[in-house]
């Protein structure tokens, strides 16, 4: 994930110069080969000093050594830490300026949807800053630190319930003759081209549910069959659980 933003912030011109850390020496490795400009730090340290702002990208578990390099640091730290809190960071950054990044894996794409939060300290200019280095790699949203749970409930788990619901579609389609690979195909750009459609022309879901459903046709039908479902109370359990689950890892 952390590559995954630096290639978008190189891609949108933010990034021309890269320090990275990572005590993998193969992770490095994959900077200089796939970006220009990169630089491999000897230290966490290092890298906080020299940036005009730093995205910590490691897994919860690894928080500890990899902040401890950096415990003085006043640096701009965008954290993508799954369930690691402004808190904790801030015990273990205390003069740092501290943003938590909740992003989702379409990053990989530049099509991330994130939420995030802000620590106390961190001015308009920083939080200028990090709108537009997310903004490289997707959509980014600030929301109050108590919500990021709602957020990974939602977009961070998200793309494994959109992916679920194409490959039914799918699998729909095979059940009324259509090969695998076309039903596969039509469902995954059908998908795509919705998403787009509403985004480009800012269009609520309920006004395009009227704009393809014409009276007494076969979109009706269809709809007939899935608002009987219950799948809306299912989406909603979905949801809730997922954000449940966040707050228990968080805490």
């Amino acid at each position: 994930m952390g590559f995954a933003l630096a290639r978008s912030l190189q891609e949108a011109g933010l990034a021309p110069r890269i320090a990275v850390f990572d005590p993998v020496a193969e992770r490095c490795t994959l900077f200089e080969r796939e970006l220009t400009g990169v630089t491999v730090a000897g230290d966490a340290g290092t890298v906080c000093r020299d940036a005009e702002a730093t995205f910590l990208a490691v897994k919860p578990q690894d928080v500890q050594a990899a902040t401890a390099a950096a415990a003085g640091s006043d640096a701009l730290i965008i954290s993508i830490l799954a369930g690691v809190s402004l808190a904790d960071l801030g015990a273990r950054l205390p003069r740092a300026r501290l943003v938590r990044v909740m992003p989702n894996t379409p990053c990989l794409v530049g099509a991330m949807a994130a939420g995030y939060a802000a620590a106390e300290g961190v001015g308009s200019g920083d939080r200028a800053l990090v709108t537009r280095l997310l903004a490289a790699a997707g959509v980014a949203i600030e929301v109050p630190e108590e919500q990021l749970d709602a957020v990974t409930g939602l977009s961070g788990s998200g793309p494994a319930y959109f992916a679920r619901f194409i490959e039914w579609l799918s699998a729909a389609g095979v059940q009324q003759g259509l090969a695998p690979d076309v039903a596969a195909a039509l469902s995954v750009q059908t998908a795509l081209g919705t998403a787009l459609l509403m985004q480009r022309q800012e269009m609520a879901p309920a006004a395009l549910v009227d704009m393809v459903s014409s009276p007494g046709g076969t979109t009706v039908a269809g709809r007939r069959e899935l608002e009987a479902g219950a799948v809306q109370a299912a989406l909603e359990r979905t949801v809730a659980a997922a954000t449940a689950r966040s707050r228990e890892l968080g805490a």
